[in-house]
């Protein structure tokens, strides 16, 4: 619903049942973002020569770190003391429909899975660790769009009041007053950005060094990310004392990592794409 001055937002987070089980927007989308990244990747391979019996390994490298990375970085990073401090917080950890997803511990297992994946493939096919982590942040920075707008429809992680036209009541969470709807502004900065890198890949590959497009990412990202968290409600009671959140804390080595790949890049001057 609709108001001259904001928005009423009060979707319901189940698309639809089958039998007792509810399909959530938000995993929908979730899925559908994997699948958008597949179909990318085949383009990547089929480009630059990588096999493309390869997809379906690094499709399955992917989710698991993704769900795995996502759930213990939200258990350890920003609710430790109840998930480590008993045998019901231990067993929760593995019920992430319990609790939430942290995009922080799902970005540190990505870059594991993906050590593993080129260490394993990538010898033998033409590829290193920089050239798929190039590659696949082109392909998250959609997944990541979609993910925030599978937030918008769970009502969840949203900014602090606001008197702009823009501003959502989310009435699903009982709220009363506009608030910042950053998970739209975080979807719409990601979408920007893999547009962005989509670009330069597609114009200017020959002309792109080795870890140009993995650095722009990171910087990127989560520059946006620390950016629009001063405008986000605290996700955990302790945050509300902290000058920085704990979403700005962890982006700033991986913003201070994008800078290093970037420099790096231009030093060692590797052409991007696969030998």
């Amino acid at each position: 619903m609709f108001d001259l001055l904001f928005v009423h937002w009060s979707v319901n987070p189940v698309l639809f049942h089958i039998g007792s089980l509810g399909i959530r927007w938000y995993s929908l989308l979730f899925v559908s973002g994997f699948i958008l990244g597949w179909y990318i990747f085949r383009w990547f391979f089929r480009r630059e020569g990588i096999p493309e019996k390869l997809l379906d390994p690094l499709l399955y490298t992917l989710l698991i770190a993704t769900i795995v990375g996502s759930r213990l970085g939200h258990c350890l990073f920003y609710e430790p003391d109840y998930y480590l401090g008993s045998w019901q917080g231990f067993l929760d950890i593995f019920q992430p429909w319990k609790g939430g997803l942290a995009s922080h511990g799902g970005a540190i297992a990505l870059v594991l899975g993906m050590i593993w994946f080129s260490r394993h493939f990538g010898k033998k096919n033409g590829f290193d660790f920089l050239w798929i982590m190039d590659h696949l942040c082109i392909a998250v920075a959609f997944a990541a769009c979609f993910i925030r707008l599978g937030n918008l429809f769970n009502s969840e992680i949203y900014g602090d009041v606001t008197a702009l036209p823009w501003g959502f009541i989310f009435d699903l969470r009982g709220e009363t007053e506009p608030k910042h709807p950053t998970q739209l502004y975080e979807a719409v900065s990601y979408l920007v950005l893999g547009l962005v890198m989509v670009g330069i890949y597609k114009n200017r590959l020959q002309k792109t060094y080795r870890g140009f497009f993995f650095g722009l990412f990171l910087i990127g990202c989560f520059g946006m990310r620390f950016l629009i968290e001063f405008i986000k409600e605290p996700q955990v009671g302790f945050e509300e004392d902290m000058v920085l959140n704990m979403g700005q804390l962890l982006s700033l080595p991986f913003i201070a990592a994008g800078i290093g790949i970037l420099i790096y890049s231009y030093w060692k001057k590797e052409k991007a794409s696969a030998a």
